[in-house]
């Protein structure tokens, strides 16, 4: 009996480390006007590692150099509005969200047209287009990707993407 309890502790400690260890779903929600915009991802953490750029984490994916923009399944986007993304219409509906970065100082937003994808399946023939995202560098190092959907004010949302000395941003616009 003793045994058996120890062995189900070691599994237990085993198995919480495992699971912290991996990327965790995670979520970015804004309302405008009644209208919800939402972002689901998984969220890695660097852990140590070069992220982007050649010889970086990003560099061994089969989709290089667009990126599934977070980790596990491809990251969702939702939109109840229809939607100007930096200059590019996105009807209401459904979407998945890639990143072009090839140029690690120079991101493109993907807005992609087929959802419920494991993230490493992209067909570049379902984009509904590219939009050059602002860059900057973080104060300090962005340990886990984080997804931000900021009003603005005046119909107008900030969509922000921060991981390791990267940040991207995005105007949208509800119409």
């Amino acid at each position: 009996m003793t045994k058996t309890l120890l062995a189900a502790a070691a599994l237990l400690v085993v198995s919480a480390h495992v699971v912290s260890a991996q990327s965790p779903p995670a979520n970015a929600t804004v309302t405008v006007s009644g209208k919800t915009l939402s972002v689901r991802y998984s969220a890695p953490s660097v852990r140590g590692r070069k992220i982007f750029g050649p010889g970086g984490l990003l560099s061994r994916d089969p989709t290089y150099p667009v990126w599934r923009a977070g980790a596990n399944s491809a990251t969702a986007f939702h939109t109840d509005a229809d939607l100007d993304v930096g200059g590019l219409l996105v009807p209401k509906g459904n979407y998945t969200f890639y990143i072009g970065v090839q140029d690690p100082e120079a991101w493109q937003l993907i807005v992609n047209k087929q959802t419920g994808q494991w993230g490493l399946s992209y067909n570049a023939a379902q984009d509904l287009g590219r939009v050059k995202m602002t860059m900057a560098k973080p104060p300090a190092l962005v340990e886990t990707l984080n997804y931000a959907l900021t009003d603005q004010g005046a119909g107008k949302v900030e969509l922000r993407v921060a991981w390791e000395h990267h940040i991207g941003r995005v105007a949208i616009t509800i119409k």
